[in-house]
């Protein structure tokens, strides 16, 4: 239990430093670069999420002979010191050879979350992967608050130096557990059960991936110039309401969490995806249409249908995979993911460059409709059922 905590805290740590720039880049760029062309933000977005994809499948092939946390001890501090590089940056293009160094480095932590499953007994995989959504949202929650401060009363360079401290904390933390006693069983376990994985995906994990691709694409497409597009809905001009506004979503699953951890699970894992995409749909209709009361309602409902949806596809992952190869199997969900965020990262700038910003909401809505209509066909028979017992792994 104490090692799940500390992994969990480290967890929100990550998030927190990763979003405190995250929904102000376009302003960051503008103010360090004097590029406001919505297109050069789509594209260093997409480049953020194509280093992710390749970055973290070879840190899940690392971590089948070396400790998770021992990777983060090296790789966190890396991250840290090209962070503080990034504070004195002021060519375009340095910044971009460095921040996505950075990404490489500080990706491995996304090593954590397949770790603090494996040493999770199954029947408890909801639950903790709930609390660590939330984690997640809460961290971002933090970080957009955070970054809106320090952008509403200094350089949005600084936001770096914050970035590095946190790298820096999970780089101590992680050394903290190394020589601690709650993992010395670690090196024996992977030497024990380290099968061959296949990094091509097959099967369920196969068929998840797709779809969540497109999910992904669809939440990520309205991100990266929500806070535009609320100031231009707003009468408020403050970055820190903006912020909050933007974290909306990250509220929201706290409370959804809590009452999740209160309503008895069907037992059928496939169930209650349906009902909350089509949730989901109401919000993004209710985000694009520009009034400003209107767009923080649907805000509140995007926010709670997005979570039960994102929890209950990581518990059928997690299902459906043997707790050996959690991290490899998550590799290869997590790089369908961010080939969604990748392409919505490419096109988000282009489609708001070319119409306007509510545009985006309209495509998030085709893409849930096409994510509705995958998931339907392809688990239509495991939906429908009763209580079911769990699939044979990757089948």
């Amino acid at each position: 239990m104490k090692l799940r905590f500390f992994l969990i805290f480290m967890t929100m740590v990550a998030v927190l430093s990763d979003y405190l720039l995250m929904p102000f880049y376009p302003h960051f760029f503008e103010s360090r670069f004097g590029i406001t062309d919505p297109r050069e933000v789509g594209f260093y977005f997409s480049a953020v999420c194509g280093t992710v994809m390749i970055a973290f499948p070879i840190w899940a092939l690392i971590s089948k002979r070396r400790s998770e946390l021992k990777i983060l001890v090296y790789t966190q501090v890396i991250a840290g010191m090209l962070a503080i590089c990034c504070f004195f940056i002021t060519s375009y293009v340095h910044f971009w050879i460095v921040s996505l160094s950075i990404i490489v480095f500080k990706g491995s932590y996304l090593l954590v979350y397949p770790y603090i499953l494996r040493i999770t007994k199954k029947e408890d995989h909801t639950n903790v992967i709930g609390l660590l959504s939330v984690i997640i949202h809460f961290g971002s929650v933090l970080g957009a608050v955070f970054g809106g401060i320090v952008i509403d009363l200094a350089n949005p360079a600084y936001i770096f130096l914050g970035m590095a401290a946190g790298d820096f904390i999970q780089a101590g933390m992680s050394l903290y557990l190394v020589n601690s006693n709650w993992v010395s069983h670690d090196k024996e376990y992977k030497k024990e059960n380290a099968p061959k994985v296949s990094l091509i995906p097959r099967g369920n994990v196969l068929r998840l991936g797709i779809i969540t691709l497109v999910l992904y694409f669809s939440d990520f497409i309205t991100r990266p110039f929500f806070v535009r597009y609320w100031e231009s809905v707003s009468v408020y001009n403050s970055k820190v309401i903006s912020g909050c506004i933007y974290a909306i979503p990250a509220l929201v699953a706290v409370f959804a969490l809590w009452i999740n951890k209160r309503q008895k699970s069907s037992g059928n894992v496939y169930q209650g995806i349906v009902s909350a995409l089509l949730l989901g749909l109401a919000g993004l209709i209710l985000q694009g249409y520009p009034v400003a009361g209107v767009v923080v309602l649907g805000r509140f409902i995007y926010g709670w249908a997005f979570f039960q949806a994102a929890v209950r596809f990581d518990v059928l992952l997690f299902n459906v995979s043997a707790p050996e190869s959690y991290a490899i199997e998550y590799s290869k969900i997590h790089f369908f993911q961010n080939m969604g965020v990748l392409m919505a990262s490419f096109f988000a700038g282009i489609l708001v460059d070319a119409w306007s910003l509510n545009i985006p909401f309209m495509v998030a809505l085709g893409g849930y409709f096409i994510v509705v209509s995958l998931y339907y066909y392809a688990f239509r028979e495991q939906i429908t059922a009763g209580k079911i017992k769990r699939p044979a792994y990757g089948k």
